[in-house]
């Protein structure tokens, strides 16, 4: 059984409109298989996602080096589905930011209400890592942590999506937020993984 997409031409797609967004884009050879993997991913392609072991019922995480391209790739893939279901690219940062104006009420933000008031309910949290533990009237809280905890919760009992960019390892993401949000995160991401050798492409 052959798939029914053409990969080539999708793959020609993403590249002129990444050069249409992003300066000096360009889809590096050693990166085609990441590009294909995620294509299949939001193509929902049973059969090349059984090939390529993806389960299409969990989020995706994009692992890689810093400048190896996973922010303008992932936004890239937006544009692969149809308007209604475009999941929205937000920077752990800016929500780091946002949880200081607003304090707790951005947890519940970004994993219940995006469910429960109909608004886009999928996410790609880019960049996780980069944000730091922050007070709120003196109270500490790891906000992505939570966020993702009240995701996995939502993932169980709704099926809710969420992607996520990092550049940091599994054992960093441990030692940063610890066992329970690792071992949640291995249940609701597909791990997409550019080379550890992978060049900084801004350079």
């Amino acid at each position: 059984m052959q798939s029914h997409y053409n990969y080539e031409q999708a793959a020609a797609a993403v590249e002129n409109r990444g050069k249409e967004l992003y300066p000096d884009f360009k889809i590096h050879e050693e990166d085609k298989h990441i590009l294909r993997a995620l294509l299949c991913y939001f193509f929902q392609d049973d059969k090349v996602a059984t090939e390529l072991g993806i389960n299409l019922n969990k989020g995706i995480i994009l692992s890689g080096p810093v400048g190896c391209g996973k922010t303008s790739l992932i936004s890239l893939m937006r544009f692969m589905q149809p308007q209604e279901k475009r999941f929205i690219v937000k920077s752990c940062r800016d929500i780091s930011f946002e949880f200081i104006q607003n304090g707790y009420e951005v947890i519940h933000r970004y994993s219940h209400r995006s469910f429960y008031n109909h608004e886009p309910q999928t996410y790609c949290f880019d960049d996780l890592g980069t944000e730091n533990n922050l007070k709120f009237f003196g109270n500490e809280c790891n906000v992505m942590a939570e966020i993702l905890l009240s995701r996995y919760d939502l993932f169980v009992s709704r099926n809710l999506i969420t992607h996520l960019t990092t550049n940091l390892s599994a054992s960093e993401i441990e030692a940063v937020y610890g066992n329970r949000v690792r071992s949640r995160m291995r249940e609701l991401f597909n791990l997409i993984a550019f080379d550890k050798t992978t060049k900084d492409k801004r350079k």
